[in-house]
């Protein structure tokens, strides 16, 4: 995945999904920020961060500007 446009629609898609699940199962903060290995929100967390700083750091590149000093 290498465009932005690609990487704010997989955010976008993972953000649907977790909502859907929040919905039906609801979270618990265990399952979330540590969850067990097969759990449906394993590596959500990291996916989604990692993503969402390619999405940052390429917005900074776009304006010259810098993410973090």
């Amino acid at each position: 995945m290498s465009s932005k446009a690609e990487k704010i629609a997989k955010l976008i898609e993972m953000q649907k999904k977790f909502i859907e699940y929040e919905q039906t199962h609801g979270v618990d903060p265990k399952d979330y920020y540590a969850p067990e290995s097969g759990h449906t929100l394993d590596g959500y967390r990291q996916e989604y961060r990692d993503l969402a700083m390619d999405v940052l750091e390429e917005a900074h590149k776009q304006v010259g500007s810098k993410a973090f000093s």
